[in-house]
């Protein structure tokens, strides 16, 4: 009788303190109780100065989640020993560090070392879709920071050259369907993209082809002429590239979808009826990409001993 009782009280306090290191949406309720607003005011005020920052914040989201997880890792700076992750070609166009470095740093100015980077970068990628004009969606924090940052982890990251096929194969991995897939490029909606990125498909592009047969003719000639002045010059993946908004799913029904990997999304069975569906219904996109990302969020999340939270987002403690 008494050892069963000690068996039950022992699963109680493991149950309670595993509970206390899981992921809630009211984590910080009682140690940083002004985590959101502090986040949220840095990310609006950061936007109302240069609205293209939008999509920076955004894609620093999904590039940290997809590789190692959301940690943080994708913040972390390179040194003497090591190449992170945002020094990796992929990462390269990323934007947005020095707005989460200014909520961190005033967050760690109310609660010291309690609220984590990673948090921060999920919290600002809700608050910008927000401030887009996307949907509101409620997030669990409690993630920790991670310890690892290796250029060679980037080889996860989706290259903008894949075909619906192995998006979904990729997304897959992850444990996204077709749809959440679909739902996930709507990010796409913000931003721009390099010449350097979709240039294979205005010229040479196969045996049979010099343009990509699925890039509208007259939208091909545009971005000729665009990327004349180099690979560098940007072109906005939709005409509203502040916006969250359904253009970048317009677009791709028009053939004018920038990267490969974006229209390839209106060829495949699999996808093009979702890619109208959103185009037709933007309530149906926005809560699908909201539950898409909320899952996302919590792609292979660090909890307790597995990470950190650290003192500063661009270096381990």
């Amino acid at each position: 009788m008494v050892a069963s009782y000690v068996v039950v009280l022992f699963l109680l306090i493991e149950l309670l303190i595993s509970g206390a290191e899981a992921l809630s949406m009211d984590y910080y309720m009682m140690s940083c109780p002004f985590m959101d607003q502090i986040v949220r005011n840095t990310v609006n005020q950061a936007l109302r100065q240069d609205p293209t920052l939008a999509a920076g914040l955004l894609r620093l989201h999904f590039h940290d989640c997809f590789v190692q997880g959301c940690d943080a890792s994708v913040l972390i700076d390179s040194t003497e020993d090591n190449t992170a992750e945002k020094d990796s070609p992929a990462n390269l166009s990323l934007r947005g560090y020095e707005v989460i470095d200014t909520a961190k740093k005033s967050i760690e100015d109310q609660c010291p070392g309690v609220v984590s980077c990673a948090d921060i970068v999920a919290v600002a990628a809700r608050d910008t879709v927000f401030w887009a004009g996307g949907p509101f969606y409620e997030i669990s924090k409690g993630r920790k920071d991670g310890r690892r940052s290796k250029i060679e982890d980037t080889v996860n990251l989706p290259a903008p050259t894949l075909n619906s096929t192995a998006l979904i194969k990729v997304f897959g991995q992850h444990g996204f369907d077709a749809r959440e897939l679909v739902a996930l490029s709507g990010a796409h909606t913000l931003g721009v993209a390099r010449c350097a990125s979709f240039k294979n498909r205005l010229s040479n592009f196969d045996s049979a082809n010099d343009v990509d047969p699925t890039l509208d003719s007259s939208f091909s000639r545009t971005l000729s002429r665009a990327c004349s002045a180099g690979d560098d010059t940007q072109v906005p993946f939709d005409r509203t590239r502040n916006s969250f908004d359904t253009g970048y799913f317009n677009a791709l029904q028009r053939g004018m979808g920038l990267l490969s990997s974006d229209q390839t999304l209106f060829t495949d069975p699999r996808t093009w009826p979702v890619v109208s569906g959103y185009a037709a219904n933007e309530a149906m996109f926005f809560l699908d990409f909201q539950q898409a990302v909320i899952k996302m969020g919590l792609l292979d999340v660090k909890e307790g001993s597995q990470g950190e939270v650290r003192l500063h987002c661009r270096r381990v403690n």
